[in-house]
């Protein structure tokens, strides 16, 4: 019942949020999303992102800044989404304040040095209340396009 809500509440988010990414295109994904088997288990809980030092980092949607400040000695800056979703970013300078409302798109931080990856990345995440979620869920999807048929394969 849990997984069926949270599916339900996540396309609800696809359908209602602009999608931008955080950092410019294309995107590389320097450790992908892991979800824990259990709340307490190893896991990764988001996507970390290579990019270098100083980059600047967007506002994935529209939302109230829930967290804008250290975390266990690092920079974290924590964005919650009108459908109540939460999306953070670390290790960061933020660049706005907690309760400042930002939009889509908007440069919200600067990423720092941190320890989290062997080379610069940002660590991105997604919560639904306690439960995370994928990050990657929220980027738009790629339109596809059709192309003609060649008449000479035919």
């Amino acid at each position: 019942m849990t997984t069926l809500l949270l599916s339900l509440l996540l396309a609800l988010a696809q359908a209602a949020l602009p999608g931008v990414r955080p950092l410019p295109a294309p995107l590389s994904v320097a450790r992908w999303w892991d979800p824990p088997p259990t709340p307490y288990a190893a896991g990764h809980r988001g996507v970390d992102l290579s990019a270098p030092v100083g980059a600047e980092l967007r506002a994935v949607a529209a939302g109230r800044v829930h967290h804008a400040g250290p975390v266990a000695g690092r920079g974290v800056l924590s964005l919650t989404l009108p459908n109540g979703l939460r999306t953070t970013y670390e290790p960061v300078r933020p660049l706005v304040t907690e309760g400042e409302q930002v939009m889509a798109g908007q440069v919200v931080a600067v990423l720092t040095e941190g320890s989290h990856c062997p080379a610069p990345c940002l660590h991105w995440g997604l919560l639904a209340g306690e439960v995370y979620l994928n990050p990657l869920t929220l980027l738009p999807r790629p339109t596809p396009r059709l192309l003609p048929a060649d008449p000479g394969g035919v």
